[in-house]
């Protein structure tokens, strides 16, 4: 019996244990400056994944397992892909200690006499110039976990770090039940939701260099299922906590405007399907239908957004404010990484100003997002869930797209709602992302412009393909 099942199943355990060989060889001897090894070892990785979802997609139960194994082969690694880390050990360290996080910058702080954390001068060193000389730009909810890390383990970085790990793995398995759920009352393949759980890109970014994205899409794709479940309420919770892990899932409050409208008939049955609401609206006035909608969309805002801001209560002053807005605003207006249409806007001011337009573009490009945003908030169709997350998609898109910084981790988003929708070039990004990394194979950080117009190519390539199908997902996706 046993020799059969190993017949049975002998690709796939060959293919898990060249997972395992190589994640490990990821986790405990990458250098991030070995960008030749970090592609080849990812682009394995990527195909050997890809080829087991394939193979065991009606195996679901082995390949959760083979998810939870791939994880903790990086239990005892360092990071070595970010440095953001040493940050999140710091800020829970400080809370732990009695300050806020939000109202001191780590250069200033190490050198006053009463102030003492340990391992404080490795931390700073470990985080970087650019951090070390800023304030914190992480949510409360962000900062309780990075708090747990520092009452746990408090003079240890690799114990911060398997803290940071578990919560991370915890997230990752809750996405795994309720993205499962939400696809099987979608009438959708569960197997989809392996596209991101077993993703080596998920698996590298969020457990190996400790993204709490992870926890973020978690709270979101929560939310998501909850409000298909017409409870609004819990959804509006959920999704507040979601914002207060990652600033990001704010962005989605407009596009709930019409579906609200026309799904407002079946928050009064939990378990009534979006895709049932015609059958049953009828029985309601279009006027009385209307503004019932618009006042649970309402409510819905004020329990998001009050969700957030008591979040916000332990920390709060107006300097606090006034610091965690300015940190945030350095994304926009200071960095750039691997950005696609900012580059092409900032070669043309080269161009024509003679210098980086940085500042200006910074200010255009988020404007020009929210317009998109709110077209596809009043100007798409919202008849179900899936038309709200296929909408959602297209807004976080248009938000990286424009965006002057995208590191690799971003895509989280977009990966985990591509697989509700069928849309598969995120799916495409996810594996040509880490050709960004090019830029710490040097010591200057200086990116190759041939490598990221490769990267935007093939992106821009699959995503014009989708936007012109918008066909049902085929059988293999």
């Amino acid at each position: 019996m046993d020799l059969r099942l190993f017949k049975l199943y002998k690709i796939p355990i060959l293919l898990a244990l060249s997972c395992v060989a190589f994640y490990f060889s990821f986790a405990y001897g990458l250098n991030r400056a070995d960008f030749f090894k970090l592609i080849s070892l990812y682009a394995a990785l990527c195909f050997l994944s890809f080829k087991l979802v394939q193979i065991l997609k009606t195996d679901l139960r082995l390949l959760t397992g083979l998810a939870i194994i791939f994880r903790l082969v990086f239990i005892l690694a360092l990071p070595n892909l970010s440095q953001d880390y040493f940050r999140f050990i710091w800020d829970g360290r400080l809370i732990a200690a009695g300050w806020n996080p939000y109202q001191y910058i780590p250069d200033e702080l190490i050198g006053l006499e009463n102030f003492k954390i340990p391992q404080a001068r490795e931390l700073i060193a470990g985080m970087g110039s650019l951090s070390a000389g800023n304030f914190s730009n992480y949510p409360p909810l962000n900062q309780l976990i990075f708090a747990v890390a520092g009452w746990i383990s408090s003079s240890s970085i690799l114990g911060s770090v398997i803290v940071f790990r578990l919560f991370i793995i915890l997230a990752d398995i809750g996405t795994l039940i309720f993205g499962r759920k939400l696809l099987n009352s979608m009438g959708l393949p569960e197997h989809r939701i392996f596209w991101y759980i077993l993703n080596p890109f998920i698996i590298i970014e969020m457990t190996g260099n400790l993204h709490f994205e992870a926890v973020m899409v978690f709270l979101l794709v929560l939310s998501v299922y909850l409000l298909h479940k017409g409870k609004w309420f819990w959804s509006a919770v959920i999704l507040g906590m979601s914002v207060s892990v990652k600033l990001l899932p704010l962005m989605f409050l407009p596009l709930l405007f019409r579906y609200f409208i026309k799904a407002s008939t079946s928050f009064s049955r939990t378990n009534q399907s979006n895709e049932n609401i015609n059958s049953i609206k009828t029985s309601y006035p279009e006027r009385s239908r209307r503004m019932d909608g618009f006042w649970r969309l309402l409510l819905y805002y004020v329990v998001c957004i009050s969700t957030v801001l008591i979040s916000f209560l332990p920390f709060y002053s107006e300097e606090v404010v006034s610091n965690f807005l300015s940190s945030v605003g350095l994304w926009f207006g200071k960095f750039e990484f691997n950005a696609s249409i900012y580059y092409i806007v900032r070669w043309f001011g080269f161009q024509v100003k003679g210098y980086n337009i940085i500042e200006t573009a910074g200010k255009v490009l988020p404007i020009i997002t929210i317009l998109i945003i709110l077209g596809l908030s009043f100007f798409r169709r919202y008849r179900n869930t899936k038309q709200l997350i296929t909408n959602m998609l297209l807004a976080v898109t248009a938000y990286l797209l424009l965006s002057t910084t995208v590191h690799p981790w971003y895509l989280a988003i977009p990966l985990l709602l591509s697989l509700f929708t069928g849309i598969r070039y995120v799916l495409v990004w996810t594996v040509v992302v880490m050709l960004s990394y090019y830029a710490y194979s040097n010591p200057e950080y200086n990116e190759s412009m041939w490598l990221l117009a490769m990267e935007y190519v093939i992106v821009f390539f699959f995503l014009v393909k989708d936007l012109f199908k918008q066909a049902k997902p085929s059988p293999a996706y």
